[in-house]
């Protein structure tokens, strides 16, 4: 069974940083896209930014230049640098993982974390 859970959100004053964790269970060098997606209150859930089994990463152009998508897949485990953080970026955010079991798909979700910036 898959497991995805994150860790590192917190309230922040505008222009702060943070590093959000998802740790991941299971064979992580199965997962092919791992991401980090948010939800702010009365929208819909976007992707931020997504970073493949070979490294290839993808951002939203609201967070290019400020965040920063990573893995270590010694410690089964995708990380989100958020830097330069803005009001708007306020959001539950929710890591994300894509396997394949023979040619289908599966989506794993984790279950949020908060991120609040405001002064």
């Amino acid at each position: 069974q898959v497991q995805l859970v994150e860790s590192g959100g917190g309230s922040v004053q505008p222009g702060g940083s943070l590093r959000l964790s998802c740790v991941a269970s299971g064979s992580f060098s199965s997962f092919v896209v791992m991401g980090w997606y948010r939800q702010a209150p009365g929208k819909q859930r976007e992707s931020v930014a997504t970073i493949t089994h070979g490294g290839t990463t993808n951002y939203a152009d609201s967070v290019k230049g400020r965040f920063t998508i990573s893995r270590d897949n010694a410690k089964n485990t995708v990380y989100l640098q958020m830097n330069s953080l803005k009001p708007d970026d306020t959001a539950v955010y929710y890591c994300n993982a894509v396997r394949f079991y023979d040619v289908t798909p599966a989506t794993y979700w984790g279950q949020g974390t908060q991120v609040t910036v405001s002064s």
